[in-house]
């Protein structure tokens, strides 16, 4: 039988968590249990039909379980589930993520029903989260589920008859197929086609038995993540693929692991563009969070050092960690301080708890209002910037359950703040977080934060590595330019080193002298200088920065050379496509600050603005503003002509290692030289540092050997030979399977290489080949619509404009697969291939078999059948036969476009428009559209969420249908009445 998707993955992950063993039949108990059981059910014997998404006759009985009142009248349970029926029917009118967190109040026991003594509101609960085994949980497998279409995702996961995990399961052994084709099939067809399955979701996942990756409801493929084990000493199995990828599913899985996401580490936060969107936590934010929170609760170490690396997520850690802190029943109703040292960073966690909707936040706007607070014992989440501590009386609050959270705790705790913090809170806990590795000369930070307990002082450890490895960021690509101009720093500190040793300099003249001539201000600002570079920035941006849809910054040696960057830049650019974000002073002038001073609400205006991806701005010019605590997905190269050290250095370059669609990599450009620091600032960690920031010239130095890599595949090829003899020669090389995949991997890793180092004057030595080889790629791609070839789809933008500028390599029709469109069309209709034909014909009888018995596409069916029995009789050419096929196809092609549209358009009034139109009679108004747009306005003002299910619900609705149709003397036609309230009904 061989391996294949059902019987290596999809068994096995059954296997893994309920102990069924399909390839045997043999029942084994799980590896691991967690005090909650999987059981196996087929979805043959679950008692539903193909439109229900709960399993009610399970649902019912745990609602009797879990709710005394219920048990006593077990009739109420119906009355819940027809407000959760409602929920589910309403995803098409609110849009998933709405449903999915209405939902979530149900299940995490938000929600209250008058059953209580004298219809007093009680709580109701479908999940028990104190004893897990009182719930059940079922798994199963080719689980039918109709909506807009029927869908049969391969694993789904239920608790209480309520499915909370969907899975897709890929075959391990196509090296083209991986995890991200179930996510896609997840995320992109079952989300859209079945929505309603996804209401009650907790998260989906999709592996292919090499890699686990999971990701929340409506979640870019981008940002779907891996599950790690922590301290996992056999993360070596990964390579053998199964033994690791169980190991993360059954831990991912665990009842008790979904259960604590669902309650404490579900955030539903709103965008920038006021979407709701959802927020799981990756791994690392997950252990660190749970970390926190079981110290806190075993009471005995009072502190904490999490080093979680740069963009890996700290301040979503930080939410997580205090939602769960003021949850947990034992802390008795904490006070949880999140402490920040800067103002940029105090608008960026506040925003974050403020997004995400996260009860009794409070953020202080002076000293005073937070002394306050502590002394009058307020239990809240309070965000506030350690300075404020700056003169607090000892012994302000001596409570236990008093939680200090510090970002970015290397740089908070200069002086005596760490000190006075302890000693104004002196049995509180405090926890320091860092985005980078804090140096254990770094005495305060580790005396404040370090506990002795903890490995390597650090009580939650997410690296570079880890981070990058995991898709949490993104790596660094480092580009000295303008060696010229270079700036040879070491030298001149040595010279001066030496210059104030010859003239028995005190240390005080020394620095006097340093300030007035040896800072290489003026050497940095020589006019020439910035106009060399910014001539040289302009040329950079077009060519490998704007194509791509991405944006720069530009960080200058101080505020004065940030205004001569602009200026320069006004030269190349339009003057809106740049900005100036720096701070003024009491010493500038009024004109300076009038024109160039930016207040806290101008630069969010002007942040907002740059994460836009379609606003003009594309460039920020700063030297201190927003190269910490700035969050922009959309920036991917940073110009950096400023000396930087230390833990700033690497948090400014990490600025630019935030995940974006279609980014691979941020991307530094070094004019000043800095790129040796970038290690020295982390001398104890200099590997790590080198391995983070990948330095051009080492791009350089793979490139031939990618290069010959991927021309392997076509050895003996004359890749002189052109047209359509020359590209056949190239295919017959990659006639299996195993050997297109294996061609498209080296191909991908090549255009990175090559996306990466463009427009790289070394890249001209492999442009012919790298042509030829592109065109060769896109003739055996399979086409876009094609799940399951996900290694092939994504291209960077140079690739695919060369692809574009370059694909016309003679005739060339002999491609293997194409997409029904109409540019394919009208490709064989000017270049009639019998090849071509047939397959065109093939896809027409699929598609048309598809559409049954739809009048439109019955008709072309039936053209089809006359053309081809007229080619069958000889009575007309190959050509024309051709031709007229090419005709039916466009034909078929806008009819299924309309068919999209109709289906798109059934909203509630054009459901209502349609039945009007249809049972119109001479004595029905011509206003069918005022009629119709009456009972709309009418009805969604009486009705409401679930008002199906109420008595006193539809006789409002009836009574208003009643008045609108009174208007227009229709009230008496009975069936007009029935059939609008019955689609009223459905669609309201």
């Amino acid at each position: 039988m061989g391996f294949n998707e059902l019987n290596s993955i999809e068994h096995y992950i059954i296997h893994q968590l309920s102990g069924v063993n399909f390839n045997s039949n043999v029942v084994q108990e799980p590896k691991a249990a967690y005090g909650a059981q999987w059981v196996y059910q087929s979805a043959n014997d679950i008692h539903r039909s193909v439109n229900e998404v709960l399993i009610e006759t399970e649902l019912k009985d745990a609602l009797i379980r879990l709710n005394p009142e219920i048990a006593v009248n077990p009739d109420l349970g119906d009355e819940v589930i027809y407000k959760l029926r409602a929920v589910l029917i309403a995803v098409n009118q609110v849009g998933l993520v709405i449903a999915n967190e209405e939902f979530f109040k149900w299940m995490t026991g938000e929600k209250t029903m008058p059953f209580g003594e004298n219809s007093r509101h009680v709580p109701v609960r479908l999940i028990d989260f104190e004893n897990l085994s009182d719930n059940r949980y079922v798994v199963t497998n080719q689980y039918r589920i109709h909506h807009r279409e029927t869908k049969i995702p391969d694993i789904v996961m239920m608790i209480n008859g309520i499915p909370v995990v969907v899975g897709e399961a890929k075959t391990a052994i196509r090296p083209s197929v991986s995890w991200l084709d179930g996510a896609y099939e997840i995320h992109n067809v079952y989300e859209n086609a079945v929505p309603q399955l996804f209401v009650p979701n907790i998260l989906s996942f999709a592996t292919e038995g090499k890699e686990l990756y999971y990701g929340s409801i409506r979640c870019p493929l981008e940002f779907w993540a891996p599950w790690r084990l922590e301290n996992d000493e056999d993360a070596l199995a990964k390579r053998l693929g199964l033994g690791e990828v169980g190991k993360e599913l059954s831990n991912l899985l665990s009842p008790i692991r979904l259960l604590d996401i669902m309650r404490n580490f579900s955030l539903f936060s709103t965008d920038k563009k006021k979407r709701r969107i959802k927020i799981i936590p990756r791994f690392q934010q997950y252990e660190g969070a749970n970390k926190i929170v079981e110290r806190v609760k075993e009471g005995e170490i009072k502190k904490g050092l999490i080093w979680h690396f740069q963009g890996s997520g700290k301040s979503f850690l930080m939410v997580f960690a205090a939602q769960k802190l003021r949850r947990t029943p034992e802390l008795k109703s904490p006070t949880v301080i999140i402490l920040v040292d800067r103002t940029d960073l105090d608008t960026q966690i506040s925003g974050t708890f403020n997004a995400a909707d996260i009860a009794n936040v409070e953020t202080t706007d002076n000293i005073r209002e937070l002394q306050g607070m502590l002394e009058r014992d307020t239990r809240k989440i309070i965000v506030s910037m350690i300075h404020k501590f700056r003169d607090a009386k000892p012994n302000m609050n001596t409570r236990e359950n008093i939680i200090v959270l510090v970002d970015e705790a290397h740089r908070t705790q200069e002086g005596d703040l760490g000190r006075q913090m302890r000693a104004a809170l002196p049995n509180a806990f405090l926890f320091g977080l860092t985005g980078t590795p804090v140096n254990k000369a770094d005495k305060n930070t580790f005396w404040a934060f370090g506990s002795e307990e903890d490995e390597g002082g650090y009580l939650s450890r997410y690296t570079f590595q880890d981070s990058i490895r995991d898709g949490a960021t993104l790596p660094l690509h480092f580009e000295p330019r303008m060696l010229d101009v270079h700036v040879d720093k070491e030298t001149i500190d040595k010279l001066f080193a030496d210059f104030k040793e010859e003239t028995a300099l005190t240390d005080e003249e020394a620095d006097a002298l340093n300030r007035k001539s040896a800072k290489m201000a003026a050497f940095l600002k020589s006019p020439e200088r910035v106009a060399k570079i910014v001539k040289d920035i302009s040329v950079h941006f077009n060519e490998k920065v704007a194509p791509h849809g991405f944006k720069a910054m530009v960080v200058t040696p101080d505020r004065h050379a940030c205004i001569q960057y602009k200026e320069e830049l006004d030269k190349y650019f339009p003057v809106e496509a740049s900005k100036v974000v720096i701070s003024t002073t009491a010493n500038d002038t009024f004109e300076f600050k009038q024109k160039w001073g930016v207040d806290k609400s101008q630069q969010e205006r002007i942040v907002d603005e740059f994460n836009d991806p379609i606003s003009d701005l594309q460039f920020l010019i700063v030297t201190a503003k927003l190269l910490t605590g700035f969050d922009s997905p959309i920036l991917q190269t940073m110009y950096l002509d400023k000396s930087i050290k230390d833990h700033t250095l690497l948090q400014a370059i990490c600025r630019t290692n935030r995940l974006f669609p279609n980014k691979t990599y941020g991307r530094i450009v070094d004019y000043f030289g800095v790129f040796d620091d970038a290690a020295k600032a982390l001398q104890f960690d200099e590997a790590s540092v080198k391995q983070i920031i990948s330095n051009l010239s080492e791009l350089r130095e793979k490139l031939p050997q990618a290069m010959r890599d991927t021309l392997q595949h076509f050895e003996g090829v004359d890749r002189t030979q052109l047209g359509f003899e020359g590209l056949e020669a190239a295919q017959n090389k990659l006639k299996t399977n195993e050997s297109k995949d294996a061609f498209a991997s080296d191909y991908k890793y090549l255009s990175k290489l090559w996306e990466s180092l463009s427009p790289d004057n070394i890249l001209n030595l492999y442009q012919a080949d790298y042509k030829w080889l592109s065109q060769v790629f896109e003739s055996v791609r399979p086409a876009s619509d094609n799940v399951g070839k996900l290694l092939w789809m994504t291209l960077g933008a140079q690739t695919t404009k060369l692809i574009h500028d370059n694909i016309h390599v003679g005739d060339i029709h002999n491609l293997e697969e194409f997409i029904l469109d109409s540019d394919v069309i009208e490709d064989i209709f000017n270049n009639p291939d019998p090849k071509n034909a047939k397959k065109l014909e093939k896809i027409l009888i699929n598609r048309f078999k598809k559409h049954g018995e739809h009048p439109k596409f019955k008709k072309l069916s039936e053209l089809l059948e006359e053309l081809r029995d007229r080619a069958e009789k000889g009575l007309i050419t190959s050509i024309e036969f051709v031709k007229e096929l090419c005709k039916i196809a466009k034909e078929a092609v806008q009819a299924e476009k309309d068919l999209q549209a109709e289906v798109q358009e059934r909203s509630p009034k054009a459901a209502l428009t349609e039945l009007f139109l249809e049972l119109k009679t001479d004595q029905t108004p011509a206003v069918v559209e005022r009629i119709v747009a009456d009972i709309d306005a009418i009805v969604r003002v009486v009705s409401f969420v679930g008002w199906q299910k109420t008595s006193s619900g539809e006789r409002e609705v009836q009574k208003s249908l009643r008045q609108a149709l009174l208007k227009y003397q229709l009230h008496k036609d009975q069936v007009l009445f029935d059939r609008a309230y019955g689609y009223i009904k459905e669609y309201y």
